[in-house]
């Protein structure tokens, strides 16, 4: 904040100073005008000389104010993709907390095992978080080669590739860094699969079936009605001989 306004200051200052020299300029003129020995040819002539120089400061400025144009879209043209990103995370969100209510919704999907659907969303994010990272520039390209290696060398991540390959090249083949990308993700993709077989995914168990408190087990409450039975048996045979 102190920054910002002492560059507010100083640029206010710098204008104060420029209006000044303005307001001030006839009367300098004036004053040289009236001293003796003045050629003012000469100095008109000095002035066209000048005029070339102010010429290029000037489309000099003109370029600088095009440049900072471009920059402030740039920017905006990143905020508006980095929102619509943020509201496709929630939206995948949403379907890893229940996969049989909104995966539907995105259409068929060839991928029976609900484990494996898992990690193909998984695996999107992932794709996405490498893409993002390598757009904005804070993923360089031996980073990226690393994460991609490791991710195609297991079952999970080609699969996911041989999926998504198409809708990816869509939606990015559109810039020269979008293509860029595709190019690296292909290259790591097909040496991975030169290297030999993918690691295979490891089936997640199913969880034991616990028992409701207070249950009993199935042998004891066998156990429990034989020994009911027999003593049962055993009192009335008692009774019976008494009478």
């Amino acid at each position: 904040m102190a920054r910002r306004v002492g560059r507010a200051l100083g640029l206010v200052a710098v204008a104060a100073a420029v209006l000044a020299a303005l307001l001030l300029s006839p009367f300098v003129l004036q004053d040289v005008a009236g001293s003796k020995g003045v050629d003012w040819n000469r100095l008109s002539q000095i002035g066209a000389a000048y005029g070339f120089t102010s010429a290029i400061v000037s489309a000099l400025a003109l370029a600088g104010v095009a440049g900072s144009l471009i920059v402030q879209n740039r920017q905006a043209r990143a905020e508006q993709v980095q929102g619509i990103r943020s509201y496709y995370l929630e939206l995948v969100r949403l379907e890893l907390e229940d996969m049989a209510l909104y995966q539907p919704v995105w259409g068929y999907t060839d991928i029976a095992d609900p484990h494996e659907r898992k990690r193909h969303v998984y695996a999107d994010l992932m794709m996405n978080y490498a893409w993002m990272g390598y757009e904005i520039g804070t993923i360089r390209e031996p980073l990226l080669r690393d994460m991609l290696s490791g991710m195609f060398t297991g079952e999970a991540g080609r699969h996911y590739w041989s999926r998504a390959r198409t809708s990816w090249t869509a939606s990015s083949s559109g810039s020269r860094i979008g293509r860029r990308f595709l190019a690296i993700v292909g290259e790591e993709h097909a040496r991975a699969v030169a290297a030999g077989p993918p690691t295979r995914s490891a089936v997640a168990p199913s969880p034991p079936d616990v028992p409701a408190a207070g249950a009993a087990p199935v042998w004891r409450t066998a156990a429990g009605a034989l020994i009911g039975l027999g003593t049962g048996l055993a009192l009335g045979s008692l009774l019976r001989s008494r009478r």
